[in-house]
């Protein structure tokens, strides 16, 4: 397999230019001023947050269809040494470790005659996303909230890949290694690792397609892990090496980055073998909203307007949007639109009627199946993860 380090910057970037409206102001000052929109090669104007590695975020506009395109779809890199996987006959991911009966070699055509492809709809959200919306702002990318897309995922169970090898009984992990890697040997490399139950459920994938087509590069071309439900750091781009682990993995990336305090957020998919008394890693995708139709300050008609958007949780799926124009005194129910699954954006729109001239202010909430609501308040944290405030905005009935 070739391999060459894909550079940001002038030789990535097509006709850069300022974010302008499509940068959220709430975002720090800084951000802003350095934010371009720019595009990655199969990819078209998307916020360029850093360069290297590259870290572009989906523009708002974007999500007004409940599918992600594949070409508006977010990147997340940790490291900047990406190879280039054009010469899939070099490919190959290797199946091994100490949980396994036995190590095993597939080409992306074994992996597609184990058995019929599985799609799963899902939203793939970075853990970070709106972390530079945190007051006060903590380190990181300072994600606006354009760190997350949803698609129809199409690949093979991982589970049915994992028999080919062998699960002993002592398994307890199944950790996933990428073939990107840090320019530096002092970075550490970027190995994350899942619960065997949460390896072996139904929906849990290796999969080659987005949207009905091939993984975009900057998606994880030619095979990615997707792990439902769960935030994007599980979800292994360019995977190569999959390791079944009778003892918790220890890298950097598992027993440092991606945790929270303990017991801060409520969740049903926790990782009992990396919990310590004192943090847990972070798993499930916490219940959130997006108006997708309107911005703060935009003009709109007295006699009426509607608001739009998306709704998503971690995988039980939407009961209910609803929307309050009186600051949270009372709420309505938005109407709900087609449901792709439980893991995917439900859309949902609502008609209000200001009967008024002046401001208009509308707060949003969404309720889950499992009974969970948006935040009313930010809940703290150190690396500034699931955010998901109750949104509000204000617009100028005329």
């Amino acid at each position: 397999m070739r391999r060459r380090e894909i550079l940001a910057g002038a030789t990535l970037l097509v006709a850069a230019r300022p974010a302008l409206a499509q940068f959220d102001p709430r975002l720090p000052a800084g951000t802003r001023e350095i934010a371009r929109m720019g595009a990655l090669p199969g990819k078209r104007q998307l916020i360029e947050l850093t360069d290297r590695p590259p870290n572009f975020e989906t523009p708002l506009d974007a999500f007004r269809t409940p599918i992600t395109p594949n070409d508006r779809f977010f990147v997340r890199y940790h490291l900047a040494l990406i190879p280039e996987m054009d010469e899939l006959r070099d490919w190959r991911v290797a199946i091994g470790g100490p949980g396994a009966e036995r190590s095993v070699t597939l080409s992306l055509a074994d992996l597609q005659r184990i058995a019929p492809p599985v799609t799963v709809t899902a939203v793939c959200q970075c853990s970070g996303n709106r972390r530079g919306l945190f007051q006060p702002h903590v380190p990181g990318v300072e994600w606006g909230i354009g760190a997350m897309g949803n698609a129809r995922w199409t690949g093979v169970r991982l589970r049915d890949v994992l028999a080919r090898a062998g699960v002993k009984s002592d398994t307890i992990e199944v950790a996933f290694d990428g073939a990107d890697g840090p320019i530096v040997p002092e970075t550490p490399d970027f190995v994350k690792s899942i619960p065997l139950a949460r390896a072996i459920h139904s929906d849990t994938l290796l999969a080659w397609e987005m949207n009905g087509q091939p993984l975009p590069h900057f998606n994880g071309f030619p095979l990615r892990v997707v792990v439902p439900g769960w935030t994007a750091t599980y979800w292994m781009k360019h995977v190569n090496r999959i390791e079944l682990r009778t003892a918790p993995e220890e890298n950097f990336w598992m027993k440092a980055a991606y945790r929270v305090p303990r017991g801060l957020f409520p969740t049903d998919m926790d990782f009992p073998t990396q919990m310590t008394q004192a943090n847990e890693p972070i798993t499930q995708i916490m219940v959130n909203s997006l108006v997708t139709n309107l911005q703060d300050g935009v003009r709109v008609p007295v006699g009426g307007f509607d608001i739009e958007g998306i709704a998503w949780d971690g995988g039980h799926g939407i009961r209910s949007v609803e929307v309050s124009t009186d600051r949270g005194e009372t709420w309505q129910r938005a109407r709900l639109g087609q449901d792709l699954g439980v893991y995917a954006f439900r859309p949902w729109t609502m008609r209000v009627q200001p009967g008024r001239a002046g401001p208009v202010q509308a707060m949003v909430r969404a309720t889950s199946n499992a009974g969970q609501v948006q935040a009313a308040r930010l809940v703290p944290n150190p690396a500034g993860y699931h955010h998901n405030v109750i949104q509000t905005l204000e617009v100028i009935a005329s």
